[in-house]
């Protein structure tokens, strides 16, 4: 499809199929739930933990295509399962450290062993396989939106009940434990939510690239906001904005890989910022260092 350079004409285009309208649904779920979830992960340092959730869901979405469910269905299953054994297994105060990077590679390791089982038992076409690991946002039929938008809503409803302790737990977790708050269960809750955000993603942009919407808009937005409010705002409409970015340019453009054109115009905003920002972050982080030694 070639664009006309004329903005009415190319929306009435870019519109003009369901497929589309599809995608743009999926769309923006995914990404107001991935810019959300996001934010805290970032926050907490736990993208190695987004990161394996989201080869762990390799696992789940090749055991779906096996048994003949949706991978949307299978990577809920796999992926809760390993997010709750990485918080059982890993430190009992959620606080990040060494233990829980030990027991996420253990449940990483081994649940990429069980995905490259079930897709070797996977009678049908590698194109399925493909579609897991990079994304098919333009094949998106009306029940995966369906699929997709219950799995956001219940992301975001339970994000929202442990919003507040959750930022308390994250921002010192050795306080928010002295005041009673259950910083383990937290920790376990926000890994499974962390699963929900990946198997709502994967058709959109893939398993692969699900970090260009999971760390790219939230790590962007807490280099230009401060205050937890207006970072998750950031973050939510900077992910809105790369994804309904990178579905246009992927409808007009002759090669149509959503992510590819995800993840670029997301890389390509995060470093502009970085490099505008980096002497303000630089200084604010020092301010922060000399309050603390004044402090002690």
């Amino acid at each position: 499809m070639q664009a006309s350079w004329n903005p009415l004409t190319d929306l009435q285009l870019l519109f003009q199929y369901h497929f589309m309208h599809n995608a743009f649904l999926a769309g923006t779920i995914v990404a107001v739930v991935a810019g959300a979830v996001g934010y805290y992960m970032v926050l907490r340092a736990q993208t190695f933990a987004g990161h394996a959730l989201a080869h762990v869901g390799f696992a789940g979405a090749a055991g779906a295509l096996l048994f003949g469910l949706s991978p949307v269905v299978g990577l809920l299953v796999v992926g809760i399962g390993a997010a709750v054994g990485m918080g059982m297994l890993g430190d009992r105060n959620g606080s990040g450290d060494a233990a829980d990077g030990v027991a996420i590679a253990a449940v990483f390791t081994f649940a990429i062993g069980i995905g490259l089982l079930f897709l070797q038992l996977y009678p049908g076409q590698a194109e399925n396989a493909y579609s897991i690991l990079f994304g098919a946002v333009l094949g998106i039929t009306d029940t995966d939106v369906e699929t997709i938008a219950a799995a956001g809503i219940a992301t975001l409803i339970a994000l929202t009940v442990m919003a507040r302790p959750l930022l308390f737990a994250s921002l010192d977790p050795e306080v928010a434990m002295a005041r009673g708050i259950p910083v383990r269960a937290l920790s376990i809750g926000f890994l499974v939510l962390l699963a929900f955000a990946v198997a709502q993603s994967v058709q959109v942009v893939g398993i692969l690239l699900i970090f260009a919407l999971l760390v790219t808009p939230a790590a962007t937005a807490q280099r230009l906001a401060s205050r937890p409010p207006v970072a998750i705002a950031l973050s939510i409409a900077l992910a809105l904005l790369f994804t309904w970015l990178g579905i246009a340019v992927a409808y007009f453009a002759p090669y149509s890989v959503v992510g590819f054109y995800v993840t670029t115009i997301a890389f390509l905003t995060y470093a502009v910022v970085v490099l505008l920002t980096s002497e303000r972050v630089e200084r604010a982080w020092q301010s922060r260092a000399h309050a603390r030694s004044a402090a002690a």
